[in-house]
């Protein structure tokens, strides 16, 4: 289970250097091998392999009137390999797609990553806090 945040700068070809906790439990699980597509929130999403094969049979799974979904989650789904100080290149299609510049943000969300551009994040993040909490946060306890 992937949690926590990472202020991370990309270097100028692109890539992400991934922390070291996190780097250890990818290459163990998936020998360094990971996938990434577009999330339909903005940003990018970041799987180790395993647990990208297991998305995108459910992807693959949906019915026609979900076929739009598929191209944006399949279609633009890139398979790229850590090289061996941890970093992944992100292709310039899904750095201009996510609006990633040299800032980023990696988001441990359970079984994934999500790739934010910090800026946006924080903006977005910003407007969550401001908004009410949805609603099936009305018994949850804090």
């Amino acid at each position: 289970m992937f949690q926590g945040a990472s202020s991370i700068t990309l270097d100028g070809k692109g890539r992400l250097s991934v922390p070291t906790r996190h780097r250890e439990v990818l290459t163990a699980n998936a020998q360094g091998r990971v996938t990434l597509t577009k999330h339909p929130h903005g940003c990018l999403m970041l799987f180790a392999r395993p647990e990208w094969e297991h998305f995108r049979g459910r992807i693959a799974a949906l019915p026609m009137q979900a076929q739009w979904w598929k191209r944006i989650f399949l279609g633009n789904a890139q398979d790229v390999d850590m090289d061996g100080t941890g970093r992944v290149l992100i292709a310039p299609e899904l750095r201009a797609a996510a609006g990633l510049q040299r800032e980023v943000v990696l988001l441990g969300m359970g079984n994934h990553f999500e790739v934010w551009d910090a800026a946006r994040y924080a903006e977005q993040e910003a407007q969550a806090m401001q908004a009410d909490m949805p609603d099936v946060f009305q018994d949850f306890s804090f």
